[in-house]
């Protein structure tokens, strides 16, 4: 099976999710806002980690003025908490995340990497991830395989 394009870029299985992410122009803001949380050699490095990948649509939804704000170096804290929760310790393909949810009962509970939880659930034939404060993102594009890890495709930022 071939790997989904991601934003109209093939994304290839042999490279990273660093170097993947930063051939898609739909993740501009994603690779813009890795870098100023210094965080691109994470994930170059062998992993493997399961990213739930927001677009620039996805960075668009949040307040007016957010993401400029984030990537100013006095907020890569912040930042770095942000895009940590959006990444999960291991290769968590799609099927891997629906059966955990059939496992749960209607709900899988993943720890991210920023040590916080997010959960994931079916809303019809689609995962939906929940955040720390209630709010939803839909995954847009799955098992997007990489050779550290697996990316899926998300349309909302995760907060913690």
């Amino acid at each position: 099976m071939a790997n989904p394009i991601v934003g109209g870029a093939a994304m290839y299985p042999a490279k990273t999710i660093a170097e993947n992410a930063s051939t898609a122009p739909n993740l501009t803001t994603l690779v813009a806002a890795v870098k100023a949380a210094g965080l691109v050699e994470t994930l170059a490095s062998p992993g493997p980690f399961t990213v739930f990948a927001p677009t620039n649509a996805a960075f668009e939804k949040l307040p007016e003025g957010t993401v400029p704000t984030l990537l100013k170096p006095e907020n890569k804290a912040t930042l770095t908490k942000i895009l940590t929760y959006h990444v999960v310790a291991g290769k968590l393909t799609a099927n891997d995340i629906i059966s955990a949810i059939k496992a749960g009962g209607g709900k899988a509970s993943l720890t991210t990497v920023a040590g916080e939880k997010i959960t994931a659930r079916m809303s019809g034939k689609s995962v939906v991830i929940t955040d720390a404060k209630g709010g939803q993102s839909a995954v847009t594009t799955v098992d997007v395989i990489q050779s550290n890890g697996v990316v899926h495709v998300i349309d909302s930022v995760l907060l913690p």
